[in-house]
């Protein structure tokens, strides 16, 4: 008997992952995107101390800027990047990639568009859906977060964070949009340093915002899609030309 239950419930669970990629496809109707399904995580709250060095570090210069494709060689160490706990570990900026998806168990997904699919978006808030975006020779960090800003009035916050130097991000565009229902939000900017700190995006307001209500109008039996398209910037482009 325990053994029907352990099989009956995994498939359960298998059923479950393909409806949810059936709707974000049905959503997302691209052909070629990859969908990543994202289970939320109740996140602890991260301790501003570390917030503050990693940003010090990262305004200091610490870190030297490097190139598409170039490591990144510091003696100097860098807090875990991974909003979701208080993380103690502590490392250098080229394994922090190997570090949250061996400690922290992040997926990570590869190609030029994605389509993240948040689920369970009705739990309580502080609640985190995270996962990594390879691409253009770099790993990005996607953070969705609800939140409340104000007692009673909870808010989902987007952002995209490069794993990499705050020089190495303004290299770079990325795009969120919602589509549903016939329509349609887009949220385009330079993504963030992950030395600067995902509270201090989110407290700054640099990101994608939705009250309720909205992310309600987006959402699908309680679930997200969010479609991510990263590019290089406009200034770069021009740069490489010259």
């Amino acid at each position: 008997m325990l053994f029907f239950t352990q099989c009956f419930g995994a498939v359960l669970d298998l059923i479950h992952l393909r409806f949810q990629h059936y709707k974000a496809k049905r959503v997302f109707s691209a052909a070629g995107q990859l969908v990543c399904v994202v289970n939320p995580t109740h996140s602890l709250k991260y301790a501003p101390a570390r917030c503050a060095a990693a940003q010090t570090s990262a305004e200091q210069g610490v870190l030297p800027p490097c190139h598409h494709h170039e490591a990144v060689h510091d003696s100097q160490l860098v807090p875990c990047t991974c909003p979701l706990f208080s993380c103690p570990w502590e490392g250098h900026l080229e394994v922090v990639v190997s570090h949250l998806r061996q400690t922290h168990r992040i997926n990570i997904l590869q190609g030029a568009e994605i389509v993240f699919l948040a689920t369970d978006m009705h739990l309580p808030a502080p609640t985190d859906w995270i996962i990594m975006h390879s691409c253009l020779g770099h790993q990005f960090l996607l953070v969705l977060r609800k939140q409340e800003k104000y007692e009673g009035h909870p808010q989902f916050f987007a952002t995209m964070m490069l794993i990499g130097t705050p020089t190495q991000a303004d290299n770079f565009t990325y795009r969120l949009e919602l589509n549903r229902n016939q329509r349609r939000l887009k949220w385009e900017a330079t993504p963030r340093s992950v030395l600067e700190c995902v509270d201090s995006v989110i407290s700054d307001g640099d990101c994608l915002v939705l009250n309720t209500s909205l992310a309600q109008l987006f959402s699908d039996n309680g679930s997200l899609a969010i479609g991510i398209a990263i590019t290089t910037s406009k200034v770069h482009n021009a740069e490489a030309e010259i």
